[in-house]
């Protein structure tokens, strides 16, 4: 993937005497691309302006504005497949265009959009930012905190209405809404649309096995491409619905004392979880060297997998071919399995062993009742270790109890 930073090129003094401040990028080789700033060797530390600089906090915001601009680019890019086909001159081209729209810009509702997603760390989240920041620039790219108000909304609603759906498009009307309530907190605005404009919000089918289906599903005696699609899926039921990206992006020291210990990629929160032989078969089974697993030794991007694996799971059951080397009819088993559905259906069996809720959420890594509360709760994670041991030997007495 291209890295982006700052970089102070001394080589040709202004008149003021000082230096431009200029983006190195490094893709297939370097290249460079001028921003409008400048600074002295004494105001810049490497990658931003110090204390020496006057006016320094804004500078340093508005570059940091535009760094996350361009890295938020190439991240699109690099999820699209299309980086790798991207020429350096055809990236430079596309970042001066976005630093241009960006530093030409009025201070206007993208303008603080922007600054509020600078702060955010995870690139996930960045991401889904980006996606909401994507639909204004086509919706009202020139929206301000004034010309927001209920009617806009509604109107943002019905746009998107005629191509998403609910849950989809209120995911962006809470990113918004996020950006409102920074803004009131920066006092930058005291306005507040939400007042009167409710995010609405659909029922979503349920995402969660049987145990029946799931003892099915262990069982079932697979195409041999598909067994290792299933065999994951199964490991992150073992591993109380453990997330894709922390999954496939473990290094092999994240095993300890049979222990997966590992910072949530979604939260940043420090996380733990009892192997158990269940679990560790599967591991073992498909041991990789740089990661935990080979998947990542195997893919560039675990979402590659993840993709894969969605398609291999829907696919799961009864095939027939008509005629000879005809083509495969498919009675899927489950048509839309998906690997989430392994923690939907953890906590559901969980649930149905009268598990209490502390527990599950503690085991699910929520936070237990407030978000305040949680900080100051010791919560003990031996009761986690007995609620997956105590779900693992109810599936797998299952077919015993039959």
């Amino acid at each position: 993937m291209a890295t982006v930073n700052y970089y102070l090129d001394t080589r040709r003094q202004k008149k003021d005497g000082t230096y431009p401040i200029k983006l190195n990028i490094r893709h297939n080789k370097q290249f460079m691309i001028s921003t409008e700033f400048t600074a002295t060797p004494e105001t810049w530390d490497g990658k931003e302006y110090n204390k020496q600089e006057k006016n320094y906090k804004p500078k340093n915001i508005a570059i940091r504005n535009i760094k996350n601009k361009v890295e938020t680019l190439i991240l699109i890019l690099e999820e699209s497949g299309k980086l790798k086909l991207t020429t350096d001159k055809k990236l430079k081209e596309q970042i001066e265009e976005a630093i241009n729209n960006r530093q030409s810009a009025e201070k206007n509702f993208l303008y603080y959009f922007d600054q509020f997603v600078d702060l955010k760390k995870n690139v996930g989240t960045k991401s889904l930012y980006q996606t909401t920041r994507n639909k204004i620039s086509v919706f009202d790219p020139k929206c301000t905190f004034e010309s927001i108000d209920y009617k806009w909304l509604k109107s943002f609603e019905e746009w998107m209405a005629k191509s998403m759906k609910i849950n989809a498009y209120a995911i962006h009307f809470r990113n918004i809404r996020a950006v409102f309530n920074y803004a009131i907190d920066e006092e930058i605005t005291s306005l507040y649309p939400f007042r009167k404009f409710r995010i609405k919000k659909e029922e979503t089918r349920k995402r969660s096995l049987t145990i029946e289906q799931l003892v099915m599903l262990r069982d079932y005696p697979c195409e041999e491409y598909q067994k290792k699609y299933r065999d994951m899926f199964m490991l992150m039921f073992y591993l109380i619905g453990i997330n894709a990206a922390d999954l496939f992006n473990a290094k092999p020291n994240s095993l300890n004392h049979e222990r997966i210990e590992y910072k949530r990629a979604k939260t940043g929160k420090l996380y733990s979880i009892k192997v158990e032989p269940e679990a560790m078969k599967i591991i073992k089974q498909y041991k990789g060297n740089n990661y935990l697993l080979s998947i990542c030794d195997d893919y560039q991007n675990y979402k590659d997998f993840l993709h894969r694996m969605g398609n291999s799971l829907k696919q799961i059951g009864e095939t027939e071919r008509k005629g000879l080397g005809g083509k495969k009819i498919r009675k899927p088993l489950f048509p839309d399995l998906s690997s989430y559905w392994s923690r939907h259906t953890w906590a559901t069996i969980a649930a149905e062993l009268d598990i209490p809720k502390e527990t599950i959420s503690a085991a699910l890594g929520h936070n237990i009742g407030s978000a305040v509360t949680s900080i100051y709760i010791n919560f003990d994670y031996k009761k986690v270790d007995e609620a997956n041991r105590k779900v693992i030997d109810y599936v797998n007495k299952f077919n015993e109890k039959k």
